[in-house]
C-alpha cells in the first residue's frame, strides 16, 4: 500500500530541520508548532519559546529561521515576535493531489495497525424494541468501529445483549400463564413488548406471580427443557428485530457480533469467589461487594459496586467484569471500548479499578468508558412519545424518511420512482445519524427532524448533495468526452480557492487519527463539512468544465475527483450512504 505524508507533516519536518541549523544542540528537538493559519497556508510558533530559552530576541531567531525555509524551497513570512507564516509552493500541492488520487485509500497511513480493540455497543434488550436511548450507543460505537478498522486496527465487534436474568422468569411465566395472549406473528416484537409491560405490572402487583416467576428464573438457570425453549423463541425473534434495524441504519453489527448476558452466566460463581479470595469483595449487609478507594456517596459513605446480592443473584458488575476478563485473554484485546451512556460513568469507573486489582485488566490494555448525552425532544427533556412512552427506533427513521421524501420532492430531478426512493431513504437515515455524530459526544441534543434534513448548513443531506454535485461534473465530462486519465501538471499556478480545496482533502489523515484517539465523531463531522464548504467555494469561483486551458481543466477535474473520493470515503466512515445522483 502507497502511503502519503502530508503537506503538513513536510512543512513540520522542514521547520524542525530548520530549527536544528539554527538553535544549540540541546533545543533542536524544539516543537515547530505548526497549524493551519488565515494569513498564509501554515503558521509555525515554535521560534517563540526556543527564544525564550535562549534570551534572545524572537524575532532574531525567527529571521534566520526563515533564511533556513526559504532556501529549502518554502516560502516564509514573518508576522509578530517568532511567529512564521508559510506558504506552499504550487508545484508542491498539485503534486499531493496527484500522489493522493493515484494511492489506494487515499494514501492514509494505518497508524492503528497492530492494535486489537473491542468495542462494546448498542447492547438492546430481548423482547424489547430498540427505541430512541439505542441510537446513540448504536452509531458512534459502529462509526468508532469504522474508523478504527480503516486505520489499520483489529477490531472486535460486541453487542452485549440483555438476554437472562429475572426479567426472563417473568415475562416466560406470563407467557405460559396467558396463552391466549399470543406474540408471534408480524409485529412480534411490539406485542412481545406490550407482553413485557403486562408481566412487569403484575410482577409488581402480585406477590405470588412475582414468588412463581422467581421460581421460572431458577428453571430458566437450572436448564429446564420447556422454560429454555421459549426462552430461545424469544431470543430469536428479538435478534431478527434487532439485525432488521441494523441493516436500515447502515450498521455494521450482525448475530456474529452477539455477545449476550447469557454466556457469562456460568462463570459469575467463579468471578465472586476469586473476588472474595483475594479480599476485594466483602460482605456488606449480606451481599458481597467491592469497593473503590475515593468514591463515596453524598452521605461520604463508600459507594458499593455490588457483584453477588443478598438473595444470591448476581449484579451487572459481575458480569461486566467476566465479560471484560473474557476479552482480555480471549479476544487479546490492547484496547476496550464501553459505549455506554454518561450515567454509568461511575460504575465503569470501579468495574475498571476492580479488574485492575484482580489482575484481570492488565496495565498495558486500555479500557475505556465512552460515554455520551442524551437524545432530547423540542422541550428539552429526554425524547418521549406524547403520551410519555419511550420513542421507538423504527418510528423515529420513519419520520425522517418522510421528511427527507418531502423535502427532495421539492427539487427538479430525473430520477426513477425507485432512485427516488432510494435516495430518500439514504437521506432521512443519514440525516439522524448525521445529527447525532456532529454534535459533541457527551452533550445532550435536540432531535429537531427539519433541521436534520436541511439541504443548506451542517447536516448529512447537505454533505450528500456535495458529494452528487461532484459526481455529476465527472459524468458531464465523460459525456462531452473530456478525458479523465490526463495527469496532473504541476507547473501550473494555483488559484486561492483551488489552495483552500487541495489543503484541505490532505488534511484527512490526521482527522482520522484525531478521532480515533479522542473517540469523537464529530471532528470526523467537522472535517466534512468545511471540505464540502471548500468545495462550494471552488466551484462557484473556479469554472471546471468550462476552462479555458486544458491543463487548467485537467487539474481542476483531478480536484474534484479527489474531493468526491474524499467524501465518500468520510460518509462511509460515518456509516452514511453517499449517492452519485440526487
Amino acid at each position: 500500500m502507497s502511503h502519503v505524508v502530508a503537506i503538513q507533516d513536510q512543512v513540520e519536518a522542514a521547520v524542525q530541520a530548520a530549527l536544528s541549523q539554527v538553535l544549540p544542540a540541546e533545543l533542536a528537538g524544539t516543537d515547530p508548532v505548526v497549524r493551519r493559519s488565515d494569513r498564509a497556508d501554515y503558521q509555525s510558533n515554535g521560534v517563540l519559546p526556543a527564544a525564550k530559552n535562549l534570551g534572545l530576541p524572537a524575532a532574531s531567531v525567527a529571521i534566520d529561521v526563515a533564511k533556513e525555509l526559504i532556501e529549502s524551497g518554502l516560502p516564509t513570512l514573518g508576522s509578530g515576535p517568532g511567529f512564521l507564516n508559510i506558504t506552499v509552493p504550487a508545484p508542491t500541492v498539485w503534486r499531493q493531489v496527484a500522489a493522493r488520487l493515484a494511492a489506494k485509500d487515499l494514501g492514509i497511513t494505518p497508524t492503528r495497525h497492530g492494535e486489537r480493540t473491542v468495542i462494546d455497543y448498542s447492547a438492546p434488550n430481548v423482547a424489547k424494541e430498540m427505541h430512541v436511548g439505542h441510537l446513540r450507543s448504536t452509531i458512534i460505537g459502529d462509526t468508532l468501529a469504522r474508523v478504527l478498522t480503516h486505520l489499520g486496527a483489529t477490531v472486535v465487534r460486541q453487542n452485549h445483549v440483555g438476554d437472562w436474568g429475572t426479567q426472563f422468569g417473568m415475562l416466560i411465566q406470563f407467557i405460559d400463564e396467558h396463552p391466549e395472549q399470543t406474540w408471534q406473528g408480524e409485529a412480534s416484537m411490539s406485542a412481545l413488548d406490550a407482553l413485557y409491560r403486562a408481566a412487569r405490572a403484575e410482577f409488581d402487583k402480585d406477590p405470588d406471580f412475582a414468588d412463581r416467576s422467581r421460581a421460572r428464573v431458577v428453571a430458566l438457570q437450572s436448564g429446564d427443557a420447556a422454560t429454555l425453549a421459549t426462552w430461545r423463541e424469544l431470543v430469536a425473534e428479538s435478534e431478527a428485530a434487532f439485525q432488521a434495524v441494523y441493516d436500515r441504519l447502515g450498521i455494521l453489527l450482525t448475530l456474529d457480533d452477539a455477545d449476550g448476558e447469557s454466556r457469562y452466566n456460568a462463570d459469575l460463581p467463579g468471578v465472586v469467589d476469586e473476588l472474595v479470595a483475594r479480599g476485594i469483595a466483602v460482605d456488606s449487609g449480606g451481599a458481597l461487594c467491592a469497593f473503590t478507594d475515593g468514591v463515596v456517596g453524598p452521605d461520604g459513605d463508600p459507594v458499593p459496586l455490588i457483584v453477588r446480592k443478598k438473595d444470591g443473584g448476581f449484579g451487572y458488575a459481575a458480569t461486566d467484569l467476566a465479560t471484560l476478563r473474557l476479552r482480555v485473554d480471549e479476544y487479546r484485546a490492547t484496547r476496550i471500548l464501553y459505549v455506554v451512556d454518561a450515567r454509568q460513568a461511575l460504575h465503569f469507573r470501579m468495574v475498571f479499578d476492580v479488574a485492575r486489582r484482580a489482575g484481570w485488566l492488565p496495565d498495558n490494555v486500555d479500557a475505556t468508558h465512552v460515554p455520551f448525552g442524551t437524545v432530547l425532544g423540542a422541550d428539552g427533556k429526554p425524547f418521549k412519545t406524547r403520551d410519555g412512552g419511550t420513542v421507538r427506533l423504527t418510528d423515529l427513521l420513519d419520520q425522517a424518511v418522510a421528511r427527507a421524501r418531502a423535502e427532495l420532492a421539492k427539487k427538479d430531478h430525473d430520477l426513477s420512482p425507485e432512485e427516488f426512493e432510494h435516495i430518500a431513504q439514504a437521506a432521512g437515515i443519514g440525516a439522524v445519524k448525521y445529527a447525532d455524530l456532529s454534535n459533541t459526544r457527551t452533550k445532550d441534543y435536540v432531535f429537531d427532524v427539519d433541521r436534520m434534513v436541511a439541504l443548506n448548513g451542517n447536516t448529512g443531506v447537505y454533505l450528500q448533495y456535495a458529494h452528487a454535485r461532484v459526481r455529476s461534473i465527472l459524468r458531464k465530462a465523460a459525456d462531452v468526452g473530456i478525458p479523465a486519465d490526463r495527469p496532473v501538471d504541476p507547473d501550473l499556478p494555483l488559484h486561492p480557492a483551488e489552495r483552500a480545496l487541495a489543503l484541505t482533502l490532505d488534511e484527512l489523515a490526521a482527522t482520522l487519527d484525531d478521532v480515533a484517539g479522542t473517540l469523537e465523531p464529530h471532528r470526523l463531522c467537522g472535517y466534512l463539512f468545511g471540505l464540502a464548504r471548500a468545495y462550494t467555494e471552488f466551484y462557484e469561483q473556479c469554472p471546471v468544465l468550462r476552462a479555458d486551458d486544458d491543463g487548467v481543466r485537467a487539474n481542476r477535474l483531478a480536484l474534484c475527483e479527489l474531493t468526491g473520493r474524499t467524501l465518500a470515503t468520510g460518509l462511509d466512515l460515518l456509516g452514511i450512504v453517499a449517492p452519485d445522483r440526487m
